[in-house]
């Protein structure tokens, strides 16, 4: 287990109220020629030959908790029993997009079992017009959410009737790329490839006396480990002169969880960036900015000068690396100008910053304090843990998931929606996630449910902002 891996476990630990799980839920049009969703035995049937390659899914912590002298690690669960991760529901009421939110917002409040693989699919039924859902959750230490995939993705096929798939070798579990690669919200910044550090103490020590004798006889790796510590330096130093703005979304929260989603044109929002320069993503930022704005003038709040502060996780996975388990990122902290009440111009900050931090070292100097952890003893990661974490760092999480622009099946049905799901950090009350598929961007805020009852003010300026830009002449 990687110390970013149990970062996530450490993070749960250190708070009740920190759910440190990932998923989404995938809508589905009804089957062709058969009512309602399949059945939980289905599901299960299709999902074990399809996971039978990954043997991670089978496998459990060798202790449910974190902080003693050696890290967790994987081991095969000797009652491991597919079935019992699969379950099935039906929705109480008529089945509406509002009721499968409410539905959803209560299952992603409630932790993944530590005695048991860490993952669990649910089917869900009853929904209008014939409609029917897959919810996944996996743990944050398993996948990273950006670059791998989960049990629901598995699920998907390219086309409605596809042929058989050849039988998976369960003996022959799928192994990592190991060329890694920039992607996500802001690709191909400098710094994709990470340098292995040791993770036990004893052993960090023996490697720094060889990298020692390295970096004398080897002196691009010596200018590469100057770079990755001067970034790190950097990043760090401007966090403490210059930290993430207090406002209302970054309080004590509690174990319950709010979702609301909001679905955009991709072609509109390619409109946009055609039109105004920058890239999709740059489009993404600022209406997410408006929102913010939104939500923080609605609460009567003092608008920060020098706008609010995002971690975006960044991919550093291989092209063809995507079923591999674990955590492939890093994180870039970017700024979110909620203070501009222009919308070109709160477009343009936007394009602005997102290029200044391509062209810099910050994606390096955010990979080079996870490495860094890895030399501090199991027994100290907790509090370094939470120190990454922190909300003098970053005020919310925002991550996006780029997806196929094609139709994708599941037992022959179409999925028409993707709703993700990122997790909360300790005091902070927003999270948003962005999927693209099919022509569409869904983006789903996941929120504190004590302090976001107005959390549709963000998603409604969400959507006004994309019509608001849509106007802007060149």
């Amino acid at each position: 287990m990687s110390p970013l891996d149990a970062t996530f476990l450490e993070l749960e630990q250190l708070d009740p109220a920190v759910h440190m799980h990932i998923g989404g839920l995938s809508i589905f049009e009804p089957r062709p020629g058969k009512r309602g969703a399949p059945s939980a035995e289905e599901v299960a049937n299709l999902l074990g030959e399809r996971l039978a390659s990954m043997q991670r899914y089978r496998q459990r912590l060798s202790t449910s908790t974190t902080g003693g002298l050696h890290w967790p690690t994987w081991e095969t669960d000797p009652t491991f029993d597919l079935a019992s991760h699969v379950r099935r529901v039906r929705l109480p009421g008529r089945g509406s997009d509002e009721e499968l939110r409410e539905w959803a917002s209560d299952y992603y409040s409630n932790r993944l079992d530590r005695s048991r693989p860490l993952w669990e699919l649910v089917v869900v039924s009853g929904l209008e017009g014939g409609r029917w859902a897959l919810a996944s959750k996996t743990h944050h230490c398993m996948i990273d959410g950006v670059g791998s995939v989960d049990a629901a993705l598995v699920m998907l096929d390219g086309e409605r009737h596809p042929p058989p798939r050849p039988a998976a070798d369960a003996e022959t579990p799928a192994e990592p790329a190991e060329e890694p690669r920039a992607g996500g919200i802001l690709d191909r910044i400098p710094g994709g490839s990470i340098l292995r550090l040791p993770l036990q103490t004893a052993s960090s020590l023996f490697g720094v006396g060889r990298s020692g004798a390295a970096l004398a006889t080897h002196p691009s790796q010596a200018r590469e480990a100057a770079r990755r510590s001067r970034a790190m330096v950097e990043m760090l130093v401007r966090s403490e002169v210059i930290g993430a703005p207090q406002t209302s979304i970054n309080v004590p929260i509690g174990g319950k969880r709010r979702l609301e989603t909001v679905e955009v044109s991709l072609q509109s929002v390619r409109d946009i960036k055609q039109r105004l320069g920058g890239t999709v993503n740059d489009v993404i930022l600022a209406v997410i900015a408006s929102g913010l704005r939104d939500l923080i003038i609605a609460r009567g709040e003092e608008l920060p000068e020098r706008g609010l502060r995002a971690m975006v996780p960044v991919n550093l996975r291989a092209a063809g690396d995507q079923l591999a388990i674990g955590n492939r990122v890093t994180s870039l902290f970017v700024p979110i100008a909620v203070a501009e009440s222009d919308a070109r111009q709160r477009y343009r900050h936007q394009m602005e910053d997102a290029e200044s931090l391509k062209s810099g070292d910050q994606g390096l100097g955010s990979s080079t304090m996870i490495d860094f952890t890895g030399h501090a003893p199991p027994i100290l990661h907790g509090m370094i843990a939470r120190s990454l974490y922190a909300t003098r760092l970053f005020n919310l999480t925002i991550t996006n998931v780029p997806g196929p622009q094609q139709p994708l099946y599941s037992f022959g049905a179409k999925m028409l929606a993707v709703w993700p799901v990122v997790p909360l950090a300790a005091e902070h009350a927003v999270g948003i996630a962005i999927f693209s598929y099919d022509g569409k961007l869904f983006i789903t805020a996941n929120a504190d449910y004590d302090s976001t009852h107005d959390i549709d003010v963000l998603m409604d300026g969400i959507s006004a902002a994309v019509d608001e830009l849509e106007r802007i002449e060149t």
